[in-house]
């Protein structure tokens, strides 16, 4: 399980690096989406991966450290998630107004090589 989750995890921060590096701006912005889908990840795996199990405290099992799972990072994700997303529709609007105002949606404003 904690194999799959890291390359998950690897494979996302990759591509969204990528795709941040592009001329173009919608890329750009599909990028940081894939790079906040990344970290989000990362910080709900650090809470612990189990699979059919209670989340915070299982039943016959003393409610100690040992064996609890910490609802913090589940919090952080499901806040991080609603930000993100409120973030990229005022990205993708301003994206919209520059393609509208420049005619493109180049990075820095011109098109390759001008």
């Amino acid at each position: 399980m904690e194999v799959i989750v890291s390359l998950a995890v690897g494979v996302m921060a990759g591509a969204g690096v990528w795709l941040v590096l592009r001329p173009r701006t919608f890329q750009v912005l599909i990028g940081l989406a894939l790079l906040s889908y990344a970290v989000n990840l990362f910080i709900f795996s650090v809470g612990s991966l189990s699979l059919d199990e209670e989340p915070i405290v299982r039943a016959g099992q003393a409610a100690d450290l040992a064996h609890y799972t910490d609802p913090l990072p589940q919090s952080l994700v499901l806040t991080a998630i609603v930000i993100g997303f409120a973030t990229t529709a005022l990205f993708l609007v301003v994206l919209l107004a520059l393609r509208g105002l420049s005619g493109g949606d180049h990075v820095d404003g011109r098109e390759d090589g001008a």
